[in-house]
């Protein structure tokens, strides 16, 4: 049997780690305000940004 890539192994764990970080539990924890953005708001966007980062270096690992 062949053996997965593991690119692609790291790839879906970050997708799952996206659904797990994005999912309602702790999408709802963050309260209030930081300055005049509202905190979940913040939350969102950083995970966001967070996977985005880590999927970009997964593939450029890819390329080497």
């Amino acid at each position: 049997m062949k053996r997965a890539d593991p690119v692609r192994q790291r790839l879906v764990a970050l997708g799952l780690l996206g659904v797990l970080l994005l999912n309602f539990p702790l999408l709802g924890l963050p309260g209030g305000y930081w300055g005049a953005i509202p905190a979940p708001l913040l939350y969102l966007f950083g995970v966001w940004v967070l996977i985005v980062v880590l999927a970009a270096v997964v593939a450029e690992k890819r390329g080497r």
